[in-house]
């Protein structure tokens, strides 16, 4: 692993949960880990109640626009966190890869989106305890 770990989290669309959990370990991380997110296949914006969700906690994502899942991101990434991408996200040796099965927030309502951002945020913590006793 590099000095100051890489995260990607990747999902199909970019738009609610790997931008979820980007922003909590971000948040959590205080510069202790890079964070990236990206999709498989981008959505044209964030979903709107991930984005009421996040500001809850005092996130804000409404400036996050969905990204690309590029050859060079995984590359770079220590670990990469699937969440639902399937055979489209690319796998390089030497990386940890983690699939983190999750419900998808697409036209989920806001109460329904809740209980996703906060396993994710428990994921998160979870992985931000490995990777900075590591």
């Amino acid at each position: 692993m590099t000095e100051i770990p890489e995260v990607l989290f990747v999902c199909v669309h970019n738009a609610g949960r790997s931008q979820m959990a980007a922003a909590l370990l971000h948040h959590y991380a205080q510069g202790r880990v890079h964070v990236r997110s990206a999709g498989s296949a981008p959505g044209d914006e964030v979903n709107p109640a991930v984005v009421q969700a996040m500001s809850e906690v005092g996130l804000d994502l409404s400036q996050e626009l969905p990204k690309k899942l590029t050859d060079d991101a995984a590359r770079s990434a220590d670990v990469v966190i699937t969440m639902g991408c399937g055979d489209a996200c690319p796998v390089y040796p030497g990386k940890r890869y983690l699939d983190w099965e999750l419900d998808d927030p697409a036209g989920k309502s806001v109460d329904d989106v809740r209980p996703i951002r906060d396993e994710i945020d428990r994921r998160v913590r979870a992985l931000l305890g490995e990777l900075v006793a590591a």
